[in-house]
């Protein structure tokens, strides 16, 4: 409703809107979450709050990975695609740098938390 003005930050991080494509119903779906950059890239975390079962927005994604972005004052297409494991490992120590609540997350669950890139299509 705000376009993001409102809301944009929480537990000291950035927050983005991403928007998928049900699965099931090809309706827009819309959430918030934390994000970090990596230059033009985005990376947001599949946590679920720990939850033994990926979020819907993830779900959605690995079956759509065009997806829309939403910050203060921008709406803009994105691809999606999960990290590697090479590519998780590298960056997980800062995903629980930036909130260390992903730690305790991950510690709720046998499933590996998915680490998202969202890159600009090419």
């Amino acid at each position: 409703m705000t376009h993001g003005r409102f809301g944009k930050r929480l537990v000291d991080n950035d927050m983005l809107l991403l928007t998928t494509s049900g699965r099931a119903t090809g309706e827009a779906h819309t959430v918030p979450l934390l994000y970090l950059r990596d230059g033009d890239r985005l990376v947001v975390i599949a946590s679920y709050g720990g939850r033994n079962h990926h979020p819907d927005w993830y779900l959605n994604l690995e079956l759509e990975p065009g997806v829309f972005v939403e910050l203060p004052g921008t709406r803009r297409r994105m691809v999606a695609r999960t990290a590697t494991s090479k590519e998780r490992t590298h960056w997980w120590p800062r995903i629980v740098d930036a909130y260390d609540g992903y730690a305790v997350y991950q510690s709720r669950t046998q499933r590996e938390i998915p680490v998202v890139f969202l890159d600009p299509p090419p």
